[in-house]
């Protein structure tokens, strides 16, 4: 996640908390018939902010709710866990908060779960850098070799309970010259239809150096290309797929998510990072499970409505479902979350309805049951920082 989101001062969460629930809920269970619930509510559990929300669920029906939890503020540097919550009853209720990877003083975050369909375990990815260390930093190429960015993975046998210790992969999914990494955020995709079937495939985004003579230093958004990683081996091995590496400051490809289509290729959307281009979504398409793209990003103007935001795709397995994609609907400021479909491949989207009016920011899409899904995103009255909320939304 660019640690240049322009992040508004630390919040005064305490007094405000209130506010960011939705009337008469508790903290962890479900209002109005399990319409929607709060499982994370900044300054609480120890941290005092939550953000960066991904969800899955499990082969048994388990929801997996990862946030990042921010014990210093609600800025992207410093001692920062990616934690987790569970729930067993598609998000009515939610268990304990439970460290999934700890940062002991230093950052961890941009989770990008998914679900091994061959097996059922949850293989989590995450990225780390030391807690003194931004982006801006190793952007400028100002931190030395073994403090920059590094990629792990995780794996869960027992339905998202415990996880592994963390496996350094930075090796094995970066380039010479690259500076900046992240992972998603947000749910990663395992592939389950045609020749790539069983591929577990994490969209991602780093930063590369100039080129040499070059006045500049690396910070500017030119210099930010999207890619993929990928293990056929349910999250042993892995591999780097495609890589974004135009840097032409026209399309500046940064946080990004995957969907496969029913056909069978793979669908990636991605916020443009400060882009000449106009708009602020890019996508493209990959039909060799993310090893190439079919062509560079280009803009989607039927998302122009979009801030330079994450957002969430999901492609439903129901038949004729749509391809689903969630984000903040206010060009200029990130608020009012919206559902949006796409019935031609993502080709074009359709506004399909705006889920609160409220500030919003990053959110995450799971399927729950036919015609039924369920969002997870950023919120709050007075900022999008306030709480992470779980809504369930029937497409019907």
């Amino acid at each position: 996640m660019p640690r240049s989101r322009s992040l508004l001062a630390p919040l005064m969460l305490l007094a405000s908390l209130t506010v960011a629930l939705p009337a008469h809920a508790a903290p962890h269970a479900a209002p109005g018939g399990c319409g929607s619930s709060v499982p994370y509510v900044s300054g609480r559990d120890g941290y005092a902010v939550y953000r960066i929300p991904a969800v899955v669920r499990t082969r048994h029906g388990t929801l997996l709710a990862f946030a990042e939890g921010r014990r210093g503020g609600a800025g992207d540097t410093g001692d920062i866990d990616v934690v987790l919550r569970r729930s067993t009853d598609d998000g009515c209720t939610w268990g304990p908060l439970t460290v999934v990877t700890a940062g002991h003083g230093d950052t961890r975050g941009n989770p990008a779960p998914v679900v091994d369909p061959r097996t059922g375990a949850v293989v989590l990815v995450t990225c780390g850098n030391p807690g003194t260390v931004t982006e801006a930093q190793i952007m400028r190429g100002e931190v030395a070799p073994g403090r920059g960015r590094r990629v792990f993975v995780q794996r869960s046998r027992d339905d998202g309970v415990s996880f592994g210790v963390p496996r350094d992969i930075t090796a094995q999914v970066t380039r010479p010259g690259w500076r900046w990494y992240a992972t998603g955020p947000g749910h990663a995709v395992a592939l389950t239809r045609g020749p790539y079937s069983g591929r577990l495939l994490i969209p991602a985004n780093h930063s590369a150096a100039p080129p040499a003579g070059s006045r500049d230093t690396g910070r500017e958004s030119r210099y930010y290309g999207g890619h993929a990683l990928y293990s056929d081996d349910g999250g042993l091995g892995w591999h780097l797929g495609f890589v974004d590496a135009g840097y032409d400051g026209v399309t500046n490809a940064n946080e990004t998510s995957a969907a496969q289509l029913p056909d069978g290729r793979v669908y990636f959307g991605a916020r443009d990072q400060n882009g000449t281009a106009p708009g602020n979504r890019l996508d493209s398409y990959s039909g060799d499970g993310g090893r190439t793209l079919d062509r560079p990003y280009a803009v989607q103007p039927s998302l122009d409505a979009v801030p330079v935001v994450q957002g969430s795709v999901l492609q439903p397995p129901d038949p004729d479902a749509p391809l689903l994609f969630s984000a903040p609907s206010v060009p200029t400021a990130r608020r009012a979350l919206a559902l949006w479909t796409s019935t031609d491949a993502g080709r074009t989207f359709t506004r399909a309805r705006t889920l609160t009016d409220r500030p919003a920011a990053y959110s995450d899409l799971v399927r729950l049951a036919r015609d039924r899904i369920g969002v997870l995103y950023e919120t709050g009255a007075r900022g999008p920082y306030e709480a992470l909320v779980f809504r369930r939304v029937d497409l019907r």
